[in-house]
C-alpha cells in the first residue's frame, strides 16, 4: 500500500492557466490565456545555439554560468541602468525566472519569517514562501488601478519582516512602477534590514517612451535586492527556461548554496547562444516597439466593444473590466466567453489568495496578428 503523504502545499490544486488552456483547446478557442508567444524566435538565435551544440558546449558549464554570457549580462545592466555588476561573484544564470524566485526564497528566507507581497500577483509567489516555511504577508495594489499602497506597505513592515516582492512591468495588471514609485519604495526600506526581491521579467516591455525603473539604479535598493530577469520572455522562447538574478555578492553567495543543490546549472549550448545574440543590443532595444505595436492593434480592435480597456503600460498583457458586458464574476466569464465566444481569458481573481473578484480578465498579446485578430473578431460581438 502507498503511504499517505502530508502535503506540503496542501491548498494548491491545478493552475489556472492549465484549466483554460485545456478548455480553450476542447472548443477550439483562440487562447490568450496564458502568457506565452505563439509565434517563433529569430533563427539567428537558434543558429547561435546549434553552432555552440556543433561546437562541443555540450557538457556541464561553471556552477554560476557561462563567463561571456555573464559578462554580457553585467554589461547590458551597467548600459541601461548604470550600476556595475560583477559577473564573477553577482551574476548567476537560472533555469528560468520561476527557478531564480524559489531559489532566492529558499536562501533567505527562514521559518517564520515575512514576506510581503502585493497582489495581484504570479502565482509562485506565496507557495514558494510557504515551502521555505515564511509567512506571506499579503498587501493590495489599489483596486481600479494596481498602484503599489506605501502607507499600506510601510505598516505592514514588523521585526519579522524578511523581504517583500516587487514586479513591474506587472503581470496581470500590465502596470509600471514610476521613479517616484521607486524612490518611496526606497524610502520606506532605508532603516530596515528588509530584503528585495525584484521580479523584472517584463523589463524590456515598457511603452508610450517610458523608462523601465529596475532596482539597479536605485542605490538603496539594489543593495539589498535580487534582480531578476528572463531571456524566454525577452526572445521568444520560454520554453527555453533560461533567466539571470543579480544581487551584491555577499547576497549572492548565499544565493549560489542553494543554487547549486536544487539546480546546479542550466543548459550549456543555450547560454553560449543567447550570449552571442546579446552581442547585438538592438535585439532587446527594439523590444518596446514589437510589442507596443501589438498593444496598440489588440486595443483598437477592441474599441468598438463594451469591455473596458485598462491602461496597458508595460508586459504583454492587456486587462479589461467586463461589468458592462455581464454579470458573471470573473472565473465563470472566462468560462463562458472560452466556450460560447471562443476566447480564453484569465480571471484575476485567480491572482489573489482570496479570490478578490473585480470584473477585470487579463489577455495576452503576446501573439500572430493574425491570431490577435482572430481574437478580435470573436470579441466584437461583444
Amino acid at each position: 500500500m502507498t503511504p499517505n503523504l502530508t502535503s506540503r502545499l496542501p491548498n494548491v490544486g491545478t493552475t489556472i492557466f492549465s484549466v483554460m488552456s485545456a478548455l480553450a483547446v476542447q472548443h477550439k478557442a483562440v487562447n490568450l490565456g496564458q502568457g506565452f508567444p505563439d509565434f517563433a524566435c529569430d533563427p539567428a538565435l537558434v543558429n547561435y545555439v546549434s553552432e555552440a551544440m556543433q561546437a562541443g558546449h555540450n557538457q556541464y558549464p561553471p556552477m554560476p554560468g557561462v563567463p561571456h554570457f555573464r559578462d554580457a549580462i553585467a554589461l547590458k545592466i551597467e548600459a541601461l541602468h548604470a550600476r556595475p555588476y560583477r559577473a564573477a561573484d553577482e551574476i548567476t544564470i537560472t533555469a528560468g525566472a520561476t527557478q531564480a524566485i524559489i531559489t532566492t526564497i529558499l536562501a533567505i528566507v527562514h521559518p517564520g519569517d515575512e514576506v510581503i507581497v502585493l497582489e495581484p500577483c504570479y502565482d509562485s509567489y506565496v507557495p514558494n514562501i510557504e515551502l521555505a516555511g515564511g509567512v506571506p504577508v499579503r498587501i493590495p495594489l489599489t483596486p481600479g488601478t494596481f498602484r503599489p499602497d506605501f502607507d499600506k506597505i510601510a505598516a505592514a513592515i514588523t521585526p519579522k519582516t524578511r523581504a517583500i516582492i516587487i514586479n513591474s512591468p506587472h503581470n496581470p495588471s500590465a502596470t509600471v512602477w514610476s521613479h517616484a514609485d521607486m524612490l518611496r519604495l526606497q524610502e520606506i526600506l532605508a532603516p530596515t534590514n528588509v530584503l528585495l526581491i525584484s521580479d523584472e521579467v517584463y523589463e524590456h516591455m515598457v511603452f508610450d517612451g517610458v523608462q523601465h525603473e529596475s532596482a539597479a539604479r536605485y542605490p538603496g535598493l539594489a543593495e539589498r535586492a535580487f534582480i531578476v530577469s528572463s531571456f524566454g520572455k525577452t526572445f521568444h522562447v520560454t520554453g527555453w527556461k533560461v533567466g539571470y538574478v543579480a544581487a551584491p555578492a555577499s547576497l549572492m553567495a548565499e544565493f549560489r548554496k542553494v543554487h547549486q543543490f536544487n539546480v546546479f546549472t542550466v543548459n550549456t549550448p543555450m547560454q553560449h547562444g543567447l550570449a552571442s545574440y546579446m552581442g547585438t543590443p538592438a535585439h532587446y532595444l527594439d523590444l518596446p516597439a514589437f510589442y507596443q505595436r501589438k498593444r496598440d492593434l489588440f486595443r483598437a480592435g477592441l474599441a468598438g466593444s463594451r469591455l473596458r480597456l485598462l491602461p496597458s503600460a508595460g508586459s504583454y498583457f492587456q486587462c479589461v473590466d467586463i461589468s458592462q458586458v455581464s454579470d458573471l464574476n470573473e472565473a465563470d466569464f472566462c468560462q463562458w466567453l472560452t466556450t460560447e465566444i471562443g476566447v480564453a481569458a484569465i480571471p484575476l481573481s485567480a491572482f489573489y489568495g482570496n479570490g478578490f473578484d473585480q470584473r477585470v480578465v487579463r489577455f495576452c498579446f503576446a501573439k500572430q496578428d493574425a491570431t490577435l485578430q482572430a481574437a478580435i473578431e470573436r470579441l466584437k460581438s461583444l
